[in-house]
């Protein structure tokens, strides 16, 4: 590895994450990247929690061991696309690196994702998401089904996109199509990425072997509401892009599923499993799907896209 390489940014924004920001940090400081290559710039977003304190004792004590961690405040608009907005107009990489603060980024993450951009033509490098151990039933289902990996998004029929807890841009592209939307509240990673592969030339690749391990959701009440999300991302991208709307989930179609689970899927499943051929967490997929999925639908159509959110800021 050379002092050749890219400068890189990278970007985080932060509500509430004094839970989290322990291992985020560790993780910053393990990256294999050149230090004198990266800056992380974490943006606190008028967190309420200790938030503020753990940062500022994070910068001081990252400088001594010459990593340059720099500590941002967005209290202006309570939104993580505004809060990454605040951090790229003052970064100085040619490179912007986004994660989370739940997010887990492996040693040569960093290393990874940069390798495609040696390619002029690519402007969009989307790393993997792969799930930490959790030991809930929907922590199991989601990393038995890879609920969150980049791989199905890069495939999307619509068009290629990635999550902004793995992914990088080329500086210069933002100056072009502008920055992310501040007033949107999901979706705007696919709104992006949208953006700049229809009004430029430049490329999106996948490095799946970019990994960032995340934290699925623990409890029935964040599963819900992750999959409300989607159905409410789903709304406004049809709005801003017209992306197809998801099929809605009927409530005779659940009846159907549930009988069909019970009276074929649960006994075929259950064999299987005793001889070995399938997962405890197989024999309930089903309902765990279906109640995402009603989730979605809620979303989608309780979902409103404010004129203010169409708003698009600039450098």
């Amino acid at each position: 590895m050379t002092n050749d390489q890219s400068k890189v940014s990278v970007i985080v924004p932060i509500y509430n994450g004094e839970a989290d920001l322990p291992g985020l940090i560790e993780c910053l400081r393990a990256q294999t990247y050149p230090r004198d290559r990266v800056e992380y710039l974490l943006v606190d977003n008028n967190s309420s929690d200790r938030t503020g304190q753990i940062l500022a004792t994070a910068a001081a004590q990252t400088s001594t061991e010459k990593i340059n961690l720099q500590v941002l405040t967005e209290d202006k608009i309570q939104s993580s696309y505004a809060a990454r907005n605040k951090a790229i107009r003052i970064a100085q990489g040619e490179i912007i690196a986004f994660t989370d603060a739940d997010c887990r980024p492996q040693p040569d993450w960093l290393e990874k994702l940069v390798i495609p951009f040696a390619d002029p033509i690519v402007g969009i490098v989307v790393g993997e998401l792969v799930a930490l151990p959790g030991n809930t039933i929907l922590e199991q289902y989601a990393e038995r089904y890879e609920l969150m990996s980049q791989k199905f998004l890069v495939e999307h029929p619509f068009c290629s996109y990635g999550q902004t807890a793995n992914i990088a841009i080329r500086r210069e592209i933002f100056e072009r199509v502008g920055l992310f939307r501040p007033y949107l509240t999901t979706g705007g990673d696919a709104d992006i990425c949208w953006r700049i592969q229809k009004q430029t030339g430049w490329k999106l690749e996948f490095a799946p072997q970019a990994i960032v391990r995340h934290r699925h959701r623990a409890n029935l009440r964040e599963f819900k509401s992750q999959w409300r999300r989607y159905g409410t991302s789903n709304r406004y991208l049809h709005e801003l892009h017209g992306v197809s709307l998801m099929r809605e989930l009927t409530f005779r179609e659940s009846l159907y599923r549930l009988s069909r689970w019970l009276l074929k899927e649960l006994p075929r499943d259950s064999a299987k499993l005793v001889i070995g051929k399938a997962k405890a967490i197989e024999l309930i997929k089903t309902p765990i799907d279906l109640i995402g999925f009603q989730a979605r639908t809620a979303g989608q159509k309780q979902a409103q896209l404010s004129e203010q959110a169409k708003t698009i800021e600039w450098l």
